[in-house]
Formats: structure tokens, sequence, C-alpha cells
């Protein structure tokens, strides 16, 4: 005797419910994208500072550019010393320009004629900070590793010799070689700049591009942030009065 063959159960599911269970997973992927999104614009995306320049400030009558200058305490003008590097995240599909800054800075430089010379900057790198606190905590570990290596300096090894004497109100642009360290390693560099002087300020900005590697520093990584270049450049904006 043979035994009936058994009949396949129809789907539960009819196509309305199949239609809204592909809905409730397409609401899920939309959420779950949506997410996503929020956690790079939150936590990941970054601000970037402006890149630093001259500032037309007032001229004043009086006053010689001749004598000793000194960097406004704790950068009470806006002084600064900072980096811009940039990050990827996602596995290179998103790539963030970050900038971090500290005013905690001092130095002095002395203007003779056409000379500029005994420049020096030290910066506490312990006190940078970007727009995002995760980035400047990794830095004391990381990267900088400013809890070990939380100064960096730069002293002049030769005279800055100007074009012409100095004009009030006038920007002229210059370099000028010196030591740089950082993490604890010092290189010879040359630093482009451009100076203005007003009458009570000289002020000086200029970028200098840093390799990494060349003072020993690892690029920081973190679970957010998958790389950050081997490169990226020193900022200064700096506002030095007798």
């Amino acid at each position: 005797m043979r035994m009936p063959l058994p009949t396949p159960h129809p789907s539960t599911a009819g196509p309305s419910q199949r239609g809204a269970i592909a809905t409730k997973l397409l609401g899920v992927i939309v959420i779950l994208g949506a997410l996503g999104f929020a956690g790079y614009w939150f936590f990941i995306r970054s601000d970037s500072a402006a890149k630093p320049k001259i500032e037309n400030t007032k001229v004043s009558a009086g006053g010689a550019v001749d004598g000793t200058w000194k960097l406004t305490p704790n950068g009470a003008k806006g002084s600064f010393v900072g980096y811009r590097v940039h990050e990827q995240f996602a596995d290179g599909l998103v790539d963030n320009e970050a900038t971090g800054r500290t005013h905690d800075v001092s130095g002095a430089m002395t203007v003779k004629g056409t000379q500029v010379t005994d420049v020096s900057i030290t910066a506490n790198l312990a006190t940078l900070k970007s727009d995002k606190d995760f980035r400047d905590q990794r830095l004391h570990s990381s990267g900088l590793e400013t809890d070990k290596f939380p100064t960096a300096t730069f002293v002049s090894t030769a005279p800055l010799t100007l074009p012409s004497a100095p004009k009030k109100g006038a920007t002229v642009k210059l370099s000028v070689t010196g030591d740089l360290t950082l993490h604890g390693v010092t290189k010879s560099v040359t630093a482009p700049l451009e100076g203005r002087w007003d009458g009570n300020t000289i002020q000086v900005v200029g970028e200098v591009p840093i390799t990494m590697s060349d003072f020993s520093i690892s690029p920081p990584t973190s679970p957010l942030i998958a790389e950050v270049d081997d490169h990226g450049t020193l900022e200064m904006q700096l506002f030095f009065t007798k």
C-alpha cells in the first residue's frame, strides 16, 4: 500500500506580511546607517581651524623696532602653536583635517637693524586642545606622547637677515633656520615665516612641514580613527611685544 506523500504547507506569511517584514528590515538598515552617520558627525568629524595668517592690526606712531621682543604671556594677544594633520576613518572612506592648538607659549627674539637673532620659542604641548576630547586625551599617551614629552622648542641657529629695515604695517616673507625639538628629538629645520610690525607688536605666522617618523613619532590610532598620516604641519601665530 502506498503512503500518501506529505503535502507541502503553504507559507504562513502572505505577500502583505512579507512586505511588512522587508519594510522593517529596511527600516533597521536605515536606522543603523543613520546611527553610523551620527557617530561620524558627533564623534569623528572635525571642524578644523583656519590656517594662521597675518592680522592687519592698527599701526601706531612712535616706537623703535630695535630691541628685545617677548611673546605676550599665555597667548594674551592670541599667540599659539599647533598642528594640522589628516585622519582617515572607516578604512579610508572618510578623511578629516584635524587641528589642535596651545596658547601656553613663551619666547623672545632680538631685532637690530636688518638682523633678527636669538629667536627662541617654547610651547607646552600638554595643553594642546582640538575640537575632540578623545583626540586630546589620546595624545597624552600616543603620538606626541605629551605626558613624556610635554615641551616643544625652537631655537634659531643663524641670524635672520631682513631685505630692508622693517616698515610699520608692511608684511615681509622670510625664513629662519634653527633646531626644533619635538618628542625628545632635535632636528634642524628651516621655517618659512611672514612678519609684520605695527609699532607696538611684531606679529609672526608660519607653517613647518613635519614628518612624524623624523621625530620618532608613531601616528596615533584608536577604535574611532583608522589611521593618521605620517606627515603634518606645525603651525604658529605669535605676537611679540617689548
